[in-house]
């Protein structure tokens, strides 16, 4: 899927793909660095977000572990469909580390859905402001995609919180053929039970969220500007969180492809030049892969380490 749509990509701006490649070797290599170290603290900030998370399950886990899980999943996202392989080996490193894959199931899928809301509680602040103050009239169906997108994953992170609702799969999961999952669904049900009485928790790790998306959007503006410009900073922070929907539809390895058809549809929206927004997306890709690289160091040294060593991460320096 992934050569199939860089394929198709490269078919439909093959007119574009010189103005494409002079854009990007004249790229300002002063502001990419500027965007390596925006990705990089963006990195950091989602770990935050899902050490907050974790705290209210469990004090054992040290900030730099998974700060040091984050790379790891980073990295492979380069390898895996989607933003899917990333979350996986969070969860697979963290249960490694502290021996209960229920709460680290349970903190990662609640840390990706909190994430998400964030992202899309942004696209719909900045698609009004977009719409109405900026004087965008043609874009007036973006704020109530966001809108939605936004209500039903906070929806969602509130169904799995419900005891209602996990009683039901409970009784569903026990008197079917899926019994022999029975003992895995209590543990991942007590584990989001925690949380219910962390309502202050939740709300400071979305809180969190909104400052990691803050940081994504302006890295795309860093970008723009290092191959000399085009976007606001307002429409980085409409299409941002929308291209990162696009991109957790897992038909694309590390969303190769996927990227490049996205950047241009939505930046295009606005009038963006196809060259300019694909030239974003080229780079962004680049950018994502050189900071993800300190993950993929990690995951080789830890896979060489014997035993409960290979549990307990060494700091990253990255």
């Amino acid at each position: 899927m992934s050569l199939a749509l860089i394929a198709l990509a490269l078919f439909l701006f093959r007119d574009k793909l010189p103005d494409v490649v002079a854009g990007l070797r004249a790229a300002r290599l002063w502001l990419v660095l500027v965007a390596i170290l925006i990705f990089w603290t963006a990195m950091t900030i989602n770990a935050l977000k899902w050490w907050i998370l974790l705290r209210a399950q469990t004090k054992e886990v040290p900030f730099r572990a998974l700060v040091n899980y984050t790379f790891v999943g980073f990295f492979f996202n380069n390898l895996l469909p989607a933003n899917i392989g990333g979350d996986l080996m969070r969860g697979y490193g963290l249960a490694r580390y502290m021996d209960r894959g229920a709460v680290a199931v349970a903190s990662v899928m609640l840390d990706r859905l909190l994430g998400l809301a964030a992202y899309m509680s942004v696209a719909t602040l900045a698609s009004l402001v977009t719409v109405f103050l900026d004087g965008h009239s043609e874009l007036s169906v973006l704020p109530v995609v966001a809108t939605i997108a936004a209500l039903s994953l906070l929806l969602l992170a509130a169904i799995l919180l419900s005891r209602r609702v996990r009683r039901l799969v409970e009784r569903v999961v026990k008197g079917t053929f899926l019994r022999r999952f029975g003992r895995i669904w209590d543990s991942l049900s007590l584990a989001f039970e925690v949380y219910r009485s962390h309502t202050k928790t939740l709300l400071i790790a979305f809180c969190v969220g909104l400052v990691g998306i803050a940081s994504t959007s302006l890295l795309n503006f860093v970008l723009s500007e290092s191959l000399g410009g085009g976007i606001t900073l307002l429409e980085a922070f409409l299409f941002t969180p929308l291209i990162a929907m696009v991109l957790i539809i897992p038909i694309s390895v590390g969303g190769v492809g996927l990227s490049q058809m996205a950047y241009p549809f939505f930046y295009g929206l606005v009038g963006i030049p196809a060259a300019h927004a694909f030239s974003m997306s080229v780079l962004m890709q680049a950018v994502q892969l050189f900071c993800s690289l300190p993950g993929g160091v990690l995951w080789i040294r830890w896979r060489r380490m014997p035993g409960d060593e290979a549990a307990t991460p060494e700091p990253s320096h990255a």
